[in-house]
């Protein structure tokens, strides 16, 4: 078996430090009532970690960012290319570049992270913000110093 997957001589550069980052810093985006999305900015990727609180809806829409949703607590009912189906912890959907999308919550919160690629244009502005603010706790950047 090959440990090709772990290697670790550079066969390039580095084009920026790692980081950590405290996501409950990050002042949310709210687009919706109850519907908060605190987007993690990478160098060519977006992580957004969203919270849903009873009874929100995040209404049907297209993008030409592809997403992957990944539950993390609680169910909501996604819909995706007309399937609808109840989504709860560890459940997955791939969201493909103009395919309509939407969810919502019942009495339930749900908690969720959704990854693009290229990351989300409504949430870059957000996001490259939030990059260069200083973390609580004089912690580093929530994220790095070259804008996407």
């Amino acid at each position: 078996m090959s440990n090709s997957h772990f290697t670790t001589p550079a066969a390039g550069t580095p084009t920026a430090p790692g980081r950590y980052v405290d996501v409950q810093a990050i002042e949310p985006v709210e687009f919706v009532p109850g519907l908060e999305f605190r987007p993690v900015l990478g160098e060519r990727t977006m992580t957004n970690f969203v919270h849903f609180e009873p009874n929100t809806e995040a209404p049907m829409h297209v993008h030409e960012e592809e997403q992957i949703v990944i539950v993390l607590d609680g169910e909501f009912e996604f819909e995706l290319d007309g399937e609808v189906r109840t989504m709860r912890t560890g459940d997955v959907a791939v969201v493909p570049p103009w395919v309509p999308h939407g969810a919502r919550t019942a009495d339930t919160t749900c908690d969720e992270v959704d990854v693009f690629n290229p990351p989300r244009a409504t949430l870059l502005e957000h996001a490259t913000a939030q990059r260069k603010a200083p973390a609580a706790g004089g912690a580093q950047p929530t994220g790095d110093a070259n804008p996407v």
